[in-house]
């Protein structure tokens, strides 16, 4: 089973890039963020005729999680965190998948750092942390797949020293990712390519991509029941590189289940 998660930065604006990427890669589960429609507005017929059953939770101008099922309906178990602290912004979607529990998130920015958005962002990865730490011992694989918006280490990320004050690279953040790895939880990318220079995001400023200017903020996290299962991880950069694109590249895990 591969599953990829995908922030697609404005769904039906990036529509046939979307479209495209499905027929090309063929994901069994696609993850989307940052729809930035509301519920009334997103692609479904279209995403439907493409061979996918899909679930969504809109928002008007911002944010926005998808799960996109090939060839079945995903089954939704949960919409939202449980306690969110601002439950009008849709950050959060799971559902079940061929026998494989999926959570969809899109993690705040918490930009500008220090101020009410950071402390957002710290409120919502407790509460992401106490729903994970449900899941984590289920008898069955689960897979937290999305936009953590956050860079675990200066490992992933290219010139460090230029995110320093950054929101994505505070301590608070790291520790907080990190604190959910602690609970048992694997990160799939690192875990099958531990040194190398991985990233899923390359702003649209400063020629990003033609430098390979990126970070890794798009992570793919396995309970033990998963975590055995895992065959392959990767980055569908050349995505990145179509005019028009997101700024995030599609990332993928495939499971021998």
């Amino acid at each position: 089973m591969r599953i990829a998660t995908f922030n697609v930065n404005g769904v039906n604006g990036r529509l046939p890039l979307l479209l495209e990427w499905l027929e090309e890669t063929r994901p069994d589960v696609a993850c989307l963020q940052e729809l930035k429609a509301p519920d009334d507005k997103f692609p479904a017929a279209a995403i439907e005729k493409a061979g996918y059953g899909v679930i969504w939770h809109g928002q008007p101008r911002w944010n926005g999680v998808a799960m996109l099922a090939r060839g079945c309906e995903p089954v939704e178990t949960r919409r939202g965190l449980p306690d969110d602290p601002d439950p009008a912004q849709s950050r959060y979607l799971e559902a079940a998948v061929s026998g494989v529990l999926i959570g969809c998130l899109y993690l705040p920015n918490g930009n500008p750092q220090p101020g009410p958005k950071f402390d957002y962002k710290l409120a919502w990865m407790d509460r992401f942390h106490a729903h994970a730490q449900t899941l984590i011992g289920l008898d069955c694989p689960v897979v937290l797949a999305g936009d953590y918006n956050v860079i675990p280490t200066d490992a992933d990320v290219y010139k460090p020293e230029r995110w320093r004050d950054d929101a994505l690279m505070q301590p608070e953040s790291r520790e907080a990712f990190f604190r959910l790895l602690d609970q048992g939880w694997t990160d799939s990318l690192r875990h099958l390519h531990p040194d190398e220079t991985i990233y899923t995001f390359w702003d649209y400023w400063r020629n990003a991509w033609a430098r390979n200017a990126g970070l890794r903020i798009d992570h793919l996290l396995l309970n033990p029941r998963a975590a055995p299962l895992l065959q392959a991880a990767g980055v569908d950069r050349e995505t990145r590189a179509k005019e028009g694109a997101s700024d995030h590249a599609p990332t993928w895990i495939e499971l021998d289940l």
